[in-house]
C-alpha cells in the first residue's frame, strides 16, 4: 500500500505545533453571556424555595434559571443511538438534587464577576434527606434515588427506579456450577476498581446562540455531535430540526465528552433570552460533576483441571451509575464480555451484572468502557489461578488464549476472523526478556523486582448499531472534499480517514481537504466512541471512494466519447485503453462545473453485524523496596494486533497514551468521597495523575493480523490500549512479594501492610 500503512504526519500537524487551533471558548464572542451553575452542598435534598430578589438585582445580571423555569420531560445526558439504552432520568433542573455539585440554578451575566456576585446571593432552603451513598447496599434499598413516577427506560435493559436498579442482565452457556465443580483449582475472588476521571486538557465547554432563521447553534467540545442534537432537542422539548451542532477542534475527550455535561445549560439560557451564552467548566466542576468511569466491583471464580486447562469463568459485576444512569447499561456489558472470550478452551461461562443508583456524581464513558475493570478482574484472578497452580501466568495463557477461528461463546457468539493474541504474548515476552525475570530477583538492599502479565480484547464499534456515513465530492482543479461526521478529539481520524480516501482514490493527501462536524452539513456519523472510527467510518469511506471512482470513470468516458468499459482511472487521469486517449482529473473537475447534470459526489454508508476485537498483550517490570513499599515501574511492553496499522506513528501514540492512563489507575487515581459525599478529588493536587518521570519506559510493538471485513484488514486502537496496565502491574508486585492487591490504586501503604500480613 502507499498511503494506508505508512507514518503520515497528522492532517492539522503544523496548526497545533503553532498554536492555530480553533477551539470552543476561541469562537465564542467577546459580549456572550457568561454562564454558570449553582450547586447543591448536598448529597440528597429537596429544593423548598430559592430566594433570587438580591441575586437578580446584581449589575449585568441577565437571568437566573431555576427548575420552575425547565421543561419537566425527562432524558438523558448519554451520547448513544436512538433508542438510547440509558434511562429518561433527568431534567435540566429538578427540584430533587442527588449529589454534592447537582445543579440547582443556572446564572447568565454580562460577566464572570458579575455572575459569581450573584451565585453567592442566591438563598436556597434545602429539605435535606437520607444519602445512598454505599453503591452495595444500593439494591432494593428504601432509600431512592430515582422515586419519580416519569422516569423510564426505553429499552429492556432490567431497569427499574423503584428498586435503584439502572440495568440487570445474565448471560451464559454450559453447567458453569458443575464445571467449576469438577475443577482441580478454583480460584473465587472479589476486585475492586474505584471511579477514575478522564483528566483531559480542556475542560468541559459549550457557546450557544440564534441564528438569523431562530435556531438553536451548538458550538461544543463534543465527541458525539448529531446526539447532541436530539438530547438538547429532547431536554428543551423542541423540534430536533431547529438544533444545530458544530464541533470545533477538541481538546481531549476520552469519553468524558460522549456525554451532554454542559450543553443544556447555555442552550436553556440562548432559548430563553434569545442572547449567545458560553458555559466554561473550571478544573473543580470538571472533577466533582462530570462523567467519570464507573466504580465497579466484580466477583470473580475461574477454575482450571489439573493440567492447567480454564474450563469456567463465572463473572458478577456491581456497577454504580451514580446519581443518573448515562451509559450505566451499556458499560457494564463489556466488564464480561470483553474479558471472559480471552480463554478460548473454557467449556462455561456465566455473566451477571447490577448496575445501580447512589447519591454521588454520575459516571459515563472513559476509555475502555467497563471492558478496562472487567479485564482487571479477571485477568486478576487468571493470575492469582497461575500462583495457586504454582505455574507461569505467560505459560498459563499460552494453555488457554482464544486463537484465529475459534468462536466465543462470550462474545456474542462471534468468531475471532483476526486473532495475532498468541504471537502478542510471544512478542511481548521476548521483549522484557520474561524468562530470565519471573518469578523476581532480588536486587540487593531490601529491593526486589518482578514482572506481570495481562491481556486484553475489545471491540470495534457496536455491533449490529453503529452507523457512519461520508461524502466525498470533486473539486474544480480536481482535488476532493472529504466530508465526515466523525470527530477528531486529537486521536488522528481526520488523518487516518484521509489516508484511506487517497489509497482509495490514488491520489496524494494534499488533493483531499477534510471537512469536520456541522450537523447541517455533514454525512450522519453516531460520533467517536466505542472505537468505532476507523473500522465503521473508514469502511463508509471505502465504499464512497469506490463509488466516486465509479462516477469519474463514467464522466471521463463521456467526454472521451467511449464505452465506460474501455477506460481506466489511474488516480490522476482517465484513459481510454484502446486508444491511449485521455483526460485528466483536474480537467474533469473543470469541465463539470459547465453545462453538466452529474454531480461528482457519492456518499455511502456502514454498518456492521460483527465487531471485530483487537488484541493485546502488556507486561510490566517493577521494582519494590520491601522495607517502605514504594514501587517503581521500570518497563512496560505492549504488542498490539489492530489488524493492519493504517498509521503506525498514530498508532504507537494512541497506545503510548492509552498504557499511561492505565498506568495512572493502576498507581495513583483515585475518588474520594466524604461519609456525607462531598468529593474531596476535586482538583490536581487531591487527584494525581501520572506525569512522564512516573510511567517510566513504554515499549510498543504491533502484531498484524488481517480482519476480512475492516478497511484494508484493519481494527480499532483506541480502546483496549488501557486495560492490561492495572492487572500486569498488580500481577508484578504479585510475583515480587506474594501480596495480592485486590481493590485499585496500588499504593506502598498497601503492599507494606501486605506484606506484613495486613490487608487495607
Amino acid at each position: 500500500m502507499r498511503i494506508v500503512n505508512q507514518p503520515v504526519p497528522k492532517v492539522d500537524a503544523k496548526a497545533l505545533v503553532t498554536g492555530q487551533g480553533v477551539y470552543t471558548d476561541d469562537l465564542a464572542p467577546s459580549d456572550c453571556l457568561i454562564v454558570k451553575v449553582l450547586r447543591s452542598p448536598h448529597a440528597h435534598a429537596l429544593i423548598k424555595d430559592i430566594n433570587l430578589t438580591r441575586a437578580l438585582a446584581v449589575p449585568g445580571i441577565e437571568c437566573i434559571l431555576t427548575y420552575e423555569d425547565c421543561p419537566d420531560k425527562r432524558f438523558t445526558m448519554a451520547g448513544q443511538s436512538y433508542p438510547e439504552p440509558s434511562p429518561y432520568d433527568r431534567l435540566i433542573l429538578d427540584q430533587r438534587v442527588r449529589f454534592v455539585g447537582d445543579a440547582v440554578a443556572v446564572i447568565a451575566g454580562n460577566s464572570k464577576e458579575a455572575v459569581n456576585k450573584a451565585m453567592k446571593l442566591i438563598k436556597v432552603k434545602y429539605e435535606v434527606l437520607e444519602p445512598l451513598l454505599d453503591f452495595r447496599k444500593a439494591k432494593d434499598n428504601p432509600v431512592l434515588v430515582h422515586p419519580e413516577d416519569n422516569w423510564q427506560s426505553l429499552c429492556p435493559v432490567g431497569a427499574d427506579n423503584k428498586r435503584n436498579l439502572c440495568a440487570h442482565e445474565e448471560d451464559s452457556a454450559g453447567d458453569i456450577d458443575s464445571v467449576l465443580d469438577s475443577c482441580e483449582y478454583v480460584v473465587d475472588r472479589v476486585y475492586h476498581t474505584k471511579a477514575n476521571q478522564q483528566a483531559m486538557m480542556e475542560t468541559f465547554r459549550t457557546y450557544t446562540y440564534l441564528d438569523a432563521y431562530g435556531r438553536l447553534n451548538i458550538v461544543s467540545s463534543t465527541q458525539v455531535p448529531f446526539h447532541v442534537r436530539r438530547i438538547l432537542a429532547n431536554a428543551l422539548d423542541i423540534p430536533k430540526s431547529k438544533v444545530r451542532v458544530i464541533k470545533p477542534r477538541i481538546g481531549g475527550g476520552f469519553g468524558a465528552k460522549q456525554t451532554v455535561v454542559t450543553e443544556v445549560y447555555p442552550a436553556l439560557v440562548t432559548w430563553k433570552t434569545g442572547k449567545p451564552a458560553k458555559i466554561i467548566y473550571t478544573r473543580e466542576e470538571s472533577f466533582i460533576a462530570s462523567s467519570p468511569r464507573h466504580e465497579m466491583e466484580v466477583h470473580v471464580r475461574v477454575g482450571a483441571d489439573k493440567d492447567g486447562i480454564i474450563k469456567g469463568i463465572d463473572v458478577y459485576t456491581l456497577s454504580n451509575t451514580g446519581a443518573f444512569g448515562e451509559h450505566g447499561p451499556t458499560t457494564v456489558g463489556l466488564s464480561g464480555h470483553k474479558s471472559i472470550p480471552l480463554y478460548g478452551k473454557a467449556e462455561a461461562f456465566r455473566f451477571v451484572y447490577d448496575v445501580v443508583y447512589t447519591n454521588v456524581m454520575s459516571a459515563g464513558a472513559y476509555r475502555g468502557y467497563g471492558a478496562t475493570q472487567g479485564i482487571f478482574a479477571v485477568e486478576s484472578a487468571v493470575n492469582e489461578l497461575a500462583g495457586k497452580m504454582g505455574m507461569d501466568p505467560v505459560v498459563l495463557r499460552e494453555k488457554n488464549i482464544v486463537r484465529e477461528g475459534q468462536v466465543m461463546p462470550a462474545y456474542y457468539g462471534e468468531t475471532a476472523n483476526s486473532c495475532a493474541l498468541d504471537r502478542c504474548l510471544q512478542r511481548a515476552k521476548e521483549m522484557i526478556d520474561w524468562d530470565s525475570k519471573y518469578p523476581c530477583r532480588d536486587m540487593g538492599n531490601d529491593k526486589v523486582r518482578s514482572v506481570g502479565v495481562a491481556m486484553a480484547m475489545q471491540g470495534s464499534g457496536i455491533s449490529a448499531l453503529d452507523t457512519a456515513s461520508v461524502g466525498i465530492k470533486v473539486n474544480d482543479d480536481g482535488f476532493y472534499s472529504l466530508m465526515i461526521g466523525a470527530t477528531d478529539m486529537g486521536t488522528g481520524c481526520d488523518t487516518i480517514l484521509a489516508q484511506m480516501a487517497a489509497e482509495c482514490l490514488d491520489c496524494e493527501m494534499e488533493d483531499i481537504i477534510v471537512h469536520g462536524v456541522d450537523t447541517d452539513s455533514s454525512p450522519y456519523d453516531c460520533g467517536s466512541y466505542a472505537s468505532s472510527t476507523t473500522y465503521v467510518t473508514g469502511m463508509a469511506v471505502v465504499r464512497t471512494c469506490e463509488a466516486l471512482r465509479d462516477k469519474i470513470c463514467a464522466k471521463g468516458a463521456a467526454y472521451l466519447n467511449c464505452p465506460v468499459g474501455d477506460i481506466e482511472f489511474d488516480g490522476n487521469q482517465v484513459v481510454n485503453l484502446k486508444t491511449g486517449e485521455s483526460i485528466s482529473r483536474a480537467e474533469i473537475g473543470n469541465r463539470v462545473m459547465c453545462s453538466n447534470e452529474d454531480a461528482l459526489y457519492a456518499s455511502e454508508a456502514f454498518s456492521s453485524p460483527i465487531s471485530p476485537p483487537p488484541f493485546m498483550v502488556g507486561m510490566a517490570e517493577v521494582e519494590i523496596d520491601k522495607a517502605t513499599g514504594q514501587l517503581e515501574l521500570i518497563d512496560y511492553v505492549a504488542v498490539v494486533d489492530c489488524g493492519t496499522v493504517v498509521n503506525p506513528n498514530l498508532a504507537r501514540v494512541q497506545t503510548e497514551g492509552g498504557i499511561a492512563q492505565g498506568i495512572g489507575m493502576a498507581l495513583y487515581e483515585d475518588v474520594v468521597y466524604s461519609d456525607k459525599g462531598k468529593n474531596y478529588s476535586n482538583s490536581f493536587m487531591q487527584y494525581k495523575i501520572p506525569s512522564r518521570l512516573d510511567v517510566g519506559e513504554i515499549r510498543v510493538e504491533f502484531e498484524s493480523s488481517y480482519e476480512p471485513t475492516g478497511p484494508f484488514g484493519a481494527k480499532s486502537i483506541g480502546e483496549i490500549v488501557i486495560n492490561t496496565p492495572p492487572p500486569a502491574i498488580v500481577n508484578a508486585v504479585q510475583n515480587a512479594t506474594g501480596v495480592m492487591i485486590r481493590e485499585l490504586p496500588v499504593t506502598s501503604e498497601k503492599i507494606y501492610w501486605g506484606m506484613r500480613g495486613q490487608n487495607l
